[in-house]
């Protein structure tokens, strides 16, 4: 007993032994990565095509449909009958072995249903083509979505440029303000002037407090596309709203749209699911045929059986699902055309909303936004040496004001245009 006891000790020790090393090199399971604090044009793109959940949920659809090839391809089962009779259950006198034996009849059958006319086949190839098509779609849907996105990116980076001018308008409006104050104290302003200018310090303000719930808005929109748990309350944009010119025809984004779109892709996809569909349904036409195997057994005879059974297709032929399936056909090619249409017209539109959006921001960066700052400049020195009327300098700086936030507007405009191209075209071409 005590020989036992310390071979078991012994083998317990190994155990341990081996198992503290593997213990020690164990790692906690990573925990959910922490929300990002900053984020770029590009991480949100990342960050929505991996946590949406919508588009999570998309994405199953392509799982479901390769189920369904599964489902499409497998053959049909064999399938076994046990017919057993004449057992004397009412004369329970008779239930005996050898009436068991000799009296009751068994009859065992094995039958199969072999498939014509390619159905399986051809089956098979229609859930293929509908696993592409749905894969196509969910691109499709991703495309819209990186689109959404970056419109979203693009509204975050806007309310930041406001913010950030209001807040900077209101300091040198301030300023103003102090220095017209010391001119009340050395009497160079009338009270009553000085009334006025603090009282248009509330339009500067209001534009400050305007601009902070707009970008609690725009940065909502944005986490609600690339997932609230994916980005911090208080995260921040890295990029801002840059003029950057492009070098592309329309011609070529024409061609590039052609070639990439998913949703056109997955119209004339839709063609040769059609085709395939109207295959199927010829193939349906076939009767299929059933094989059966039996054996019967009454009392000591003992004999193998064998049938057949096919339906005679006097009546139905298929014919209203093929006839249904050659309709499916000419609308797949209608839609397939005029998904071709929709993409030109898009590129066309999303062109010249482009070129719009590119002249607009060249006037202002032309002339306009400096002779706007100039003239302010002018008025608040005129004004500040009692040369100028309090009238021309709120002017002036009504004027600057919606000048310098019509040029943000303009910059905005362009650069959803520029992601407006890339949306159209089905990848991206334009930074």
């Amino acid at each position: 007993m005590r020989g036992g006891n310390f071979a078991r000790c012994r083998v317990g020790a190994v155990v341990l032994l081996l198992a503290v090393p593997a213990l020690a090199g164990a790692q906690p399971a990573p925990g959910p990565a922490p929300p990002a604090t900053t984020i770029s044009m590009a991480d949100a793109l990342r960050l929505a095509l991996a946590h949406n959940h919508t588009i999570r949920a998309q994405r199953l659809d392509v799982d479901a449909s390769r189920a369904d090839e599964v489902t499409a391809a497998l053959k049909p089962n064999p399938v076994l009958t046990s017919t057993n009779e004449n057992f004397q259950v009412f004369s329970p006198s008779q239930l005996t072995l050898d009436n068991f034996a000799n009296n009751a009849n068994y009859v065992e059958a094995l039958s199969y249903l072999f498939e014509r006319g390619g159905k399986r086949r051809k089956r098979t190839l229609v859930a293929q083509d509908t696993t592409h098509v749905t894969a196509l779609t969910t691109l499709d849907a991703e495309r819209q979505l990186a689109f959404s996105t970056a419109q979203a990116f693009i509204g975050v980076l806007l309310t930041k440029s406001t913010l950030d001018f209001a807040e900077q308008d209101l300091a040198n409006f301030r300023n103003i303000e102090e220095v017209n104050q010391q001119r009340v104290t050395a009497g160079d302003l009338a009270e009553a002037e000085f009334y006025k200018i603090q009282l248009q310090r509330l339009q500067f303000e209001q534009d400050v407090t305007a601009a902070r719930a707009a970008l609690v808005q725009a940065k909502a929109a944005l986490r609600q596309n690339v997932g609230f748990d994916a980005l911090a309350e208080d995260f921040d944009t890295v990029g801002d709203l840059a003029y950057t010119p492009q070098t592309v025809t329309l011609d070529e984004l024409k061609q590039a749209a052609l070639d990439s779109r998913p949703d056109l892709q997955a119209a004339v996809s839709g063609i040769t699911l059609a085709q395939d569909s109207v295959a199927l349904e010829y193939g349906n036409r076939a009767r299929d045929l059933s094989g059966e195997v039996e054996y019967d057994r009454a009392g000591d005879f003992n004999a193998l059986g064998f049938g057949i059974s096919i339906e005679l297709p006097f009546h139905d032929r298929n014919q209203g699902n093929i006839a249904r399936s050659q309709v499916a056909l000419r609308q797949a090619n209608e839609q397939a055309a005029a998904a071709r249409t929709a993409v030109l017209t898009d590129v066309v539109n999303a062109w010249s909303a482009y070129q719009s959006s590119q002249q607009s921001v060249t006037l202002y960066q032309g002339g306009y936004l400096q002779k706007a700052k100039d003239s302010l400049d002018i008025s608040t020195y005129v004004y500040q040496h009692g040369n100028g009327t309090l009238l021309d300098l709120l002017d002036a700086e009504r004027t600057y004001r919606s000048t310098e936030f019509a040029f943000r507007q303009a910059l905005a405009a362009y650069r959803s245009s520029v992601e407006q191209i890339n949306f159209v075209v089905g990848k991206q071409v334009m930074r």
